[in-house]
């Protein structure tokens, strides 16, 4: 082994200490190269085989895939490289220097997720002097916790294959095999502003969307009666009103107004038939107001993640962790990792309400754990 690559808490020290916020705000949003640079280096130093991978319209975000051994099987672990943006003066310390106090780790992406990268490296080591039969893959992902664009860009492009994958998301190391799917919508009314005085003046966006609100509620109703999912802690699909804006001043008609709402789907609801099924419902509001009504997505979507109950990672990932599989509500890069056919599973260190708040952190108790599982993962997919 060389002496080039650090240890877990020195690699886990650089990791939090270059920046790499992806947002849908330009103003936050920033590069994951330094992130995808000191990972490429390390793996190589190691002897994996690595590709950086820029990702097609999105300038200065790559993927990072670094393969160990060769064959048409293997396992992937699979993580993330950005972090969501923060509000530093609600940092107890620096969320940019790792931390430690309490038995923690603390810094941004600690936990969700770039934690997950050195302890995934610290269990490849145990391997590097054995000959694998299916290849260890270490798949580094960009813009996550935006647009999901570096795993959409893997699934588009078909790689990389290996026959199992686990994404080390944080689930206290829970097996997770199923997750809703997420979609954040937009509807815009635009009307025709004028005086308050004489509403015949304008056609008022406000009302308008008085009415579009409803319908959505109406169409959260019937969703909610149609579909439903024991296995899930909330286990309807759930559309929350999230944010609205519109008009300018009370004694003016209100000429344009916008809604965004966030929905999340079960497995087995597609995303495009869901947003037909709003738009269809907006077409007579637009005529009934007069008004101007148009659906947007304000990214492409998560679609849901459903593997099986019963699948070899699943019953595996079960075993060894003394945990049942559970599902949960929060997306992730799963559905992209099984589209390339790979048996997928969420699992990793750390709690996800530890993450996207300030002082977020990574307990030591759950790193030589996690280590230990990914070694028999590996143990048993690769050797």
């Amino acid at each position: 082994m060389s002496n080039n690559c650090p240890d877990l808490v020195s690699m886990l020290r650089q990791l939090i200490a270059s920046p790499s916020v992806s947002c849908t705000q330009p103003d936050w949003d920033q590069s994951n190269l330094g992130v995808i640079e000191l990972l490429e280096g390390w793996l190589a130093d190691l002897g994996f085989q690595t590709e950086v991978v820029p990702v097609p319209g999105h300038p200065g975000k790559a993927n990072l895939i670094a393969t160990l051994g060769s064959g048409p099987g293997g396992l992937v672990l699979a993580g993330h490289t950005d972090t969501v943006p923060f509000n530093a003066e609600l940092w107890q310390s620096d969320p940019f220097k790792l931390t430690e106090r309490d038995n923690r780790f603390y810094g941004l992406g600690t936990c969700d997720m770039k934690g997950f990268f050195p302890i995934a490296i610290e269990a490849a080591k145990q391997f590097l002097d054995k000959t694998l039969q299916q290849p260890l893959i270490i798949l580094a992902t960009a813009d996550e916790e935006s647009s999901m664009s570096g795993a959409r860009a893997l699934a588009e492009a078909g790689r990389p294959k290996a026959r199992y994958a686990v994404i080390g998301e944080p689930t206290g190391m829970k097996p997770i095999y199923m997750h809703k799917g997420m979609m954040m919508e937009s509807v815009r009314v635009e009307g025709k502003a004028g005086h308050s005085s004489d509403p015949s003046l304008g056609a008022n966006a406000l009302e308008a969307m008085h009415s579009v609100l409803s319908e959505l509620i109406a169409f959260r109703g019937e969703m909610q009666k149609q579909y439903h999912n024991s296995d899930f802690v909330i286990a309807e699909p759930t559309l929350n009103l999230g944010c609205i804006h519109g008009g300018d001043n009370p004694n003016r008609i209100c000429g344009s107004c916008e809604l965004e709402y966030d929905l999340r789907p079960l497995p087995g609801m597609d995303l495009d038939n869901l947003r037909e099924e709003v738009s269809r419902r907006m077409a007579p509001l637009a005529d009934r107001f007069a008004v101007d009504i148009q659906t947007k997505a304000l990214f492409p979507g998560i679609p849901a993640f459903a593997n099986q109950r019963d699948s070899n990672l699943v019953r595996t990932a079960e075993k060894l962790t003394g945990y049942t599989a559970q599902s949960v509500a929060f997306g992730t890069e799963a559905p992209f990792m099984q589209a390339l056919g790979m048996d997928t599973i969420v699992m990793g260190p750390g709690f996800i309400d530890q993450a996207h708040q300030p002082d977020e952190y990574l307990a030591f108790d759950q790193i030589k754990p996690t280590v230990a599982v990914l070694e028999k993962l590996i143990e048993q997919y690769c050797l």
